[in-house]
């Protein structure tokens, strides 16, 4: 064979191997109760804190366990258990995204991702600050 047909043939099993790894860690988004169903599965949900119920977490004891409470978008609670340090500001934030796994009646995040509210906006909401602007 010759040079160029190896290079091709590496080519195209290096881009075969990136598509598969891409689509075998994909994730779809979903509420609690799907999750639920699906426990073996890994989900995106998007919620917001629980504010009226404790958070947990305790650096002295463990300072990668960090456990609160998520509403979903249709208005489902659950207990979440990330193993992690508690993001900064995170009561602050105005929704949250979470990726993990439901292990019986709590769901097991494996990353937290959270919208805060602007900087630019003194902690106003979009809709204040455009009704201030006027």
């Amino acid at each position: 064979m010759k040079k160029i047909h190896i290079i091709t043939i590496v080519l195209i099993a290096c881009t075969i191997g990136v598509i598969l790894a891409t689509v075998s860690d994909s994730s779809t988004y979903a509420n609690f109760a799907e999750a639920k169903k699906n426990q073996d599965e890994v989900f995106h949900v998007v919620g917001k804190l629980n504010k009226e119920k404790a958070m947990e977490f305790n650096p002295e004891i463990d300072a990668n366990l960090f456990s609160f409470y998520l509403i979903d978008n249709t208005g489902l609670e659950t207990k979440v258990i990330y193993n992690g340090s508690k993001p900064q500001d995170f009561e602050r934030s105005e929704q949250i995204v979470i990726t993990g796994k439901y292990h019986g009646d709590q769901f097991y995040a494996d990353k937290i991702l959270m919208k805060c509210p602007s900087k630019y906006n003194n902690g106003q909401t979009e809709i204040e600050v455009a009704s201030n602007s006027k």
